[in-house]
């Protein structure tokens, strides 16, 4: 699908990409990591010629691209950045719909697409096609951006670290749809991250580079059990785990970073919040900062009234554990609540932070992967 021969990049007397060759295949979630510097980003836009090898070949299906035109093989290739870039004057179908509009497409066509992409990611298209960027969340604006990518359906979609600038959980969120997404449309997908847990998490195949070249190329399970030198080990850091799953604490994979409100916040700033980010419930604290319950959105629809303290809706329904729990009894316990999360405190009712299905299954995942066979 895309093949590097001996490309090398230099800027003045800075060596960026030293005689690099590798090949990604058909289909594949492919992951470029390594530290500031590695030329990790330089290799992903050589992919759709923002910037030109000194010396080497890429070829896109055994096409070499230098000798394809820049605007057509551009229109070939989906491009998210961190930035976003969404046009601010334009609606949201308008910013989905502009690569299908330049391909000629009929309105039916590309007004289905919009329609079918916002679906995807619980967008629905009567709510959000007609609103502009202004008027989003910075996820929500990222996700846009992501589907601008995949308007014309693209076979290769190129991402530079798309969700750095987002909060964690917001961030979680859209990696598990991209995910969805590429596995469902089928597209080969070069992502560039400095994060090994986003890696770990997305990638079929991870590159690490350093010094401009790849140190390693491998699927997720093998580089955790075979990290190909020191700086690959220490990027691991705590993912490369001797211990087994049954050995796991709530502590070691709890999420620390929760959105967590007093209860004598007024429940429209309280919804302020959540709406920032992109959440549908929150941890709720005493004035001593213990932890007092949880409260849903669906009982500030049903119940919320302005100028009151979210400390009235309060709830004390959602399951509690300590830090020093086993992480495979709280999965159990997880597994048969109806709740999406347990609220994780320490000794003294403060909240520690809480654990999601996802970043236990996720933590016990990684643990059996890097546990010593």
């Amino acid at each position: 699908m895309i093949t590097f021969q001996n490309v090398s990049k230099s800027y003045g007397r800075k060596l960026v990409l030293d005689n690099l060759s590798f090949e990604i295949k058909e289909g594949q979630f492919v992951i470029l990591i390594g530290p500031s510097g590695c030329g990790k980003t330089t290799t992903l836009k050589m992919i759709n010629r923002l910037v030109k090898p000194d010396s080497g070949e890429i070829y896109i299906n055994g096409i070499n691209i230098m000798e394809q035109n820049p605007v057509e093989l551009r229109r070939g290739i989906g491009y998210v950045i961190q930035q976003i870039g969404l046009f601010p004057n334009m609606t949201v179908e308008q910013n989905i719909s502009v690569v299908p509009k330049l391909l000629k497409y009929p309105k039916e066509r590309w007004q289905s697409i919009v329609r079918e992409l916002l679906e995807m990611v619980n967008m629905p298209y009567e709510e959000y096609a007609h609103k502009y960027p202004s008027e989003l969340s910075g996820g929500q604006q990222q996700r846009i951006g992501v589907l601008r990518a995949l308007a014309a359906s693209p076979p290769i979609v190129l991402m530079d670290e798309p969700f750095g600038a987002l909060d964690p959980i917001t961030r979680d969120a859209l990696q598990e749809e991209v995910k969805k997404l590429q596995k469902k449309l089928k597209k080969t997908i070069v992502f560039v991250t400095h994060d090994m847990e986003e890696a770990l998490r997305l990638a079929d195949t991870i590159v690490f580079m350093d010094n401009g070249r790849i140190l390693q190329m491998a699927s997720p399970e093998e580089m955790l059990r075979n990290p190909a030198s020191d700086i690959i080990k220490e990027f691991m850091g705590r993912h490369i785990n001797s211990r087994g799953p049954a050995e796991l604490y709530v502590e070691d994979v709890m999420r620390t970073r929760v959105l967590k409100v007093p209860k004598t916040l007024k429940v429209l700033e309280c919804l302020d919040r959540m709406d920032r980010w992109e959440v549908n419930s929150v941890i709720v604290l005493n004035e001593d900062d213990t932890y007092a319950g949880t409260v849903q959105l669906e009982a500030i629809q049903e119940h919320g009234k302005v100028g009151h303290e979210i400390g009235e809706l309060v709830s004390q329904d959602t399951p509690t554990v300590s830090r020093q729990c086993k992480a495979q009894e709280v999965l159990d316990q997880l597994l048969d609540s109806p709740y999406k999360y347990l609220v994780v405190l320490n000794d003294d009712r403060t909240v520690a932070g809480l654990i999601t299905r996802t970043s236990l299954t996720k933590a016990i995942g990684e643990a059996l992967w890097g546990a010593k066979s």
